[in-house]
């Protein structure tokens, strides 16, 4: 069969408003093994590397997928926890509380999965499980607050991708940023003040974004506009003067050149200016991960004080937090606006179920 019809339906199934919140990807563990086929899969993506199929086939599949593997295991097993990656960790917990905030006000009304773009578990089954609970309309959020195509755009793909391949569509709603909302913008403001609470103010806060080859800049991507944008309004919500922050983007990939500065350089360089003491904070990953907490909390601490800095700390990424959980919560409302949120009307499930009655047919399924 050309498409793919539901595995479980029922005419007397409620509809239902699904909410699918994803994020980039982990390993399924921090070994060489697992990490050729997810890296083959993230790397293979388009969207990620904008480089000729066949060159960039012999590169990966010659090169990297021969060399990288490895040095990406020794890096994951360090940030590697007993409930797995740290990235699926917070993902999965940030969905669970939202799951709890959306019943509380929509009951089983509207329901909610998460998914990686990279690895398991993947948007397709996602959405399949989204679909086989009753879901007629989905809210798509990729935890990405500044739009890039690599990421939220390559989101988009994946669930396209899959829709492509479906008999019953559902009504979708795509989430592509939320890098100036007011509420995330209170977040990333108050975790720093948080932490400046129990922790004196450094010499420079430095923004850090993951970085992107600037040929995207260049070929109309907007994310290096929205992460200034987010820096700028979280430093106005911190009454920051421009001597006292910075933006700077993280980790580069292959020798091309990427947006600058880039963090690892400017951390070497800062002592030099009379720079002793910095704070690390990432606006743009919602999550803490190998990024975050390898790269930039251990890593680039040690280019600074390598370098002759004093002090150096990283401020945590939102994760799970109470009110990163509320401002995503009311971000997902706000694109709920229209879609009926009532309990659905049984009179329409009795009329469904008495045509099916009448053609003989009490469930639709492939299997």
């Amino acid at each position: 069969m050309k498409y793919q019809s539901q595995t479980s339906f029922t005419h007397a199934q409620a509809d239902k408003i699904g909410v699918l919140v994803s994020n980039l990807g982990t390993p399924q563990a921090p070994t060489k093994q697992a990490l050729k086929p997810y890296l083959k899969q993230f790397l293979s993506d388009p969207r990620v590397v904008e480089v000729p199929k066949v060159i960039w086939w012999c590169v990966l599949n010659l090169i990297i997928l021969n060399i990288r593997p490895k040095r990406s295991a020794e890096a994951y097993s360090t940030v590697w926890t007993e409930e797995g990656s740290p990235l699926l960790v917070h993902t999965k917990n940030q969905s669970v509380a939202l799951e709890r905030k959306l019943q509380e006000k929509y009951g089983d009304n509207v329901i909610i999965d998460y998914a990686m773009r990279y690895g398991q578990p993947s948007v397709s089954n996602a959405i399949e499980s989204l679909l086989s609970k009753g879901a007629r309309k989905i809210v798509v959020l990729p935890l990405y607050p500044q739009y890039c195509a690599s990421t939220t755009g390559s989101t988009f793909d994946a669930v396209a991708e899959d829709f492509v391949k479906r008999r019953w569509l559902p009504d979708m709603r795509f989430i592509s940023h939320y890098h100036d909302n007011p509420e995330y913008i209170q977040c990333i403001a108050d975790k720093i003040k948080k932490h400046w609470e129990t922790h004196p103010r450094a010499d420079k806060l430095i923004f850090s974004y993951h970085g992107i080859p600037k040929r995207y800049l260049l070929n109309g991507d907007p994310y290096h506009c929205e992460c200034h944008k987010t820096t700028r309004l979280v430093a106005e919500a911190l009454g920051l003067h421009s001597s006292e922050y910075m933006t700077t983007f993280q980790s580069r990939f292959g020798r091309e050149e990427w947006l600058k500065p880039y963090t690892d350089h400017t951390l070497k360089a800062l002592p030099e200016t009379g720079v002793r003491s910095v704070q690390v904070v990432c606006p743009g990953f919602s999550s803490d991960c190998l990024e975050t907490i390898e790269e930039i909390g251990e890593e680039n601490r040690e280019y600074f004080e390598e370098a002759g800095g004093e002090r150096y700390e990283y401020i945590e990424a939102l994760n799970s937090d109470d009110q990163h959980i509320d401002m995503l919560f009311n971000l997902i409302e706000s694109n709920l606006q229209g879609w009926n949120t009532e309990l659905n009307d049984a009179s329409v499930y009795e009329q469904r179920n008495k045509l099916a009655e009448e053609m003989g047919v009490d469930q639709v399924s492939d299997k």
